[in-house]
């Protein structure tokens, strides 16, 4: 959801932020997602956050926006200041747009979303509705306003999230991955739309993305978190240019998306598409029997990658889960070989979770709708045990799973501690612990720097050709990420631009 902090009145002008010796330790981790951080932003300033996957950035935020929590949830080290108060003690001085677009939003209907802010700030009725108008036509979603927020695609609750920050007109606004969702085209249009909101109010801007590119020609410093068994301080700080200019090789060699310097690719496929193992012909989707995308005639093949792309609300992610069989087709027909059926229903939806588990795996746009367990060992075991796998067998996928994703160290963690991009490799591993003959994968990158990256679509590869004596894989890549595409020499299925997903 859209978060501030909390406090008594609304203040107005840009906001300061001051970190000394600054730490915090989640409860359930011994180790630190932040510490021994010395940071000073001047108001106005706009500033673009950057570090590895886990280096602390998230935690950062959640701690600018005064949500972290009590004693209870953590240990905090050093201080950290908005305008020299405690966040937890400025309300309406911070705005977040946190990472997950499905975790953001809180009742039921756009418009009322997006005016949950300004009424919790106590603005005046009559100011929250011209904000809540303004603030939509800003991000580009062109919805009715009671248009409920559940029907929303993943990059428009992204802009939902990104509406309600900006309706309280906050002095801090803190983006974690504003764009990450979003196509190519989306993402331009809402860093436009921040450009004006900061032109016009001069808030303090913090952004964190993993790719420069877009954010480039509207921050006016860059700011580089070092991750270290000890936490994170800060590795580079400076104008933009200065610090990819002098340091551009060590970020890339420490995980750090610079331009000009693309992380590895892996092999081209072993081989061109293999057995077809799951064909859709005719095929419409939708949600509730309403169709939002179709027909298509789709085929997914063994030791290839189809590529799903198109413009936010096309129908991507509805397409991909009724391949899936999570969703039942509106028109068409979606089957499985009877390589893939093994002596089960030819259509996927009809399948139990259990028959699914070794057919058809597949990762949601959003990681938190698939963590289950405790820790992060006992989620990657969740698959193999409920295949009866022996002890040793489940051990060995396990922690070879832990090791190639790195998430080794974070076994032990809860996985809701972890960092988005922690988060999107873990729903893969648990994903691929029961080998699955079909994988369907949307935005399998979110949240990756440019060595987990590299790393994650290296997986996907060696999934794709198979190994050892492992069949090779079809998967579906539901993305807006080109790259990646073409790092695994996709096939690619455009859809045109839809009403929603």
């Amino acid at each position: 959801m859209t978060v501030h902090a909390r406090t008594a009145s609304r203040s107005r002008g840009p906001v300061a932020v001051e970190a000394r010796g600054w730490g915090w330790r989640y409860a359930t981790r011994r180790a630190w997602a932040a510490q021994g951080l010395d940071l000073s932003i001047s108001p106005g300033e706009r500033v673009l956050l950057l570090g590895a996957s886990g280096s602390g950035k998230s935690t950062l935020l959640h701690a600018l926006a005064g949500v972290l929590g009590g004693d209870e949830e953590g240990e905090q080290t050093g201080s950290l200041l908005l305008d020299s108060r405690d966040p937890r003690d400025a309300r309406g001085r911070a705005g977040l747009v946190q990472q997950d677009p499905d975790a953001q939003a809180v009742l039921a209907r756009v418009g009322d979303d997006v005016a949950f802010g300004c009424e919790n700030l106590g603005v005046p009725r009559e100011e929250i509705w011209p904000r809540v108008r303004e603030a939509l036509d800003l991000v580009g979603l062109d919805v009715p306003l009671d248009r409920s927020t559940s029907a929303l695609s993943g990059g428009q609750k992204q802009r939902l999230a990104l509406a309600g920050a900006l309706a309280m007109g906050p002095g801090l606004l803190l983006l974690d991955e504003p764009t990450a969702n979003l196509d190519p085209e989306g993402a331009v249009s809402v860093r436009d739309a921040v450009a004006r909101v900061l032109d016009r109010t001069g808030a303090t801007l913090v952004v964190v993305e993993h790719r420069l590119d877009v954010w480039l020609p509207l921050i006016d410093r860059i700011v580089v978190l070092d991750a270290g068994s000890d936490g994170s301080g800060v590795l580079a700080d400076g104008a933009p240019d200065d610090v990819l200019r002098a340091q551009g090789t060590l970020l890339a060699e420490r995980g750090v998306w610079v331009p000009g310097i693309p992380p590895r690719h892996p092999a081209p496929p072993v081989a061109s598409g293999g057995e077809v193992l799951v064909t859709a012909r005719d095929l419409e989707v939708g949600r509730a029997r309403r169709p939002v995308a179709g027909p298509f005639d789709v085929a997914l093949r063994a030791g290839e990658v189809l590529g799903i792309t198109g413009p936010n609300g096309a129908g991507k992610s509805t397409l991909g889960r009724t391949l899936a069989g999570l969703l039942p087709p509106v028109g068409g027909v979606v089957e499985a070989a009877a390589v893939l059926a093994a002596g089960a229903d030819p259509a996927p939806i009809r399948w139990s979770s259990r028959q699914l588990l070794t057919r058809i795996g597949t990762v949601l746009q959003s990681p938190d709708h698939q963590l289950l367990t405790a820790t992060v060992r006992r989620e990657l075991e969740v698959g193999p045990r409920a295949l009866k796998l022996p002890e040793p067998e489940v051990r060995a996928r396990v922690d070879e799973l832990l090791a190639r994703l790195r998430l080794d160290r974070l076994a032990e963690a809860n996985p809701h501690t972890l960092s988005g991009g922690e988060k999107r490799r873990l729903t893969v591993a648990a994903m691929l612990a029961t080998r699955p003959r079909v994988v369907v994968l949307d935005e399998p990158t979110f949240g990756q720097d440019a060595r987990t990256w590299a790393e994650l679509v290296d997986i996907i590869a060696s999934v794709r050709d198979g190994r050892g004596d492992e069949p090779p894989v079809a998967v579906a890549a539901i993305t807006h990420d080109a790259h990646v595409l073409e790092a695994l020499r996709a096939r690619v299925l455009a859809l045109p631009a839809g009403e929603r997903t």
